[in-house]
């Protein structure tokens, strides 16, 4: 499991996701990488839990902030072994 809070630029994102769900060596910190490795090279099953996703949103601007939420809810939705929960609410 990965639970991103307080989150303060996209480099922490990078390095909990990293850290959390063991993304390859190779991962390029960008948001086509990071959806390539989601989508296929974490081994499943895994959750993102995103606790005050929406107070992120100004921190890391429109462009990451939208990037991350598509991009967790495309793999959760592409994958039967991945959760997302955006909290408080999921939108």
């Amino acid at each position: 499991m990965c639970e991103l809070c307080n989150i303060s630029n996209i480099d922490e994102v990078y390095d909990l996701l990293q850290e959390n769900l063991k993304l390859p060596l190779y991962f390029g910190r960008n948001l086509d990488a990071l959806y390539d490795s989601l989508s296929a090279d974490v081994k499943g099953p895994f959750k993102i839990v995103w606790l005050d996703h929406a107070s992120s949103a100004s921190v890391l601007g429109e462009i990451y902030y939208e990037g991350l939420i598509d991009i967790f809810r495309a793999v959760a939705s592409e994958r039967d072994d991945v959760i997302l929960v955006l909290e408080p609410v999921d939108e």
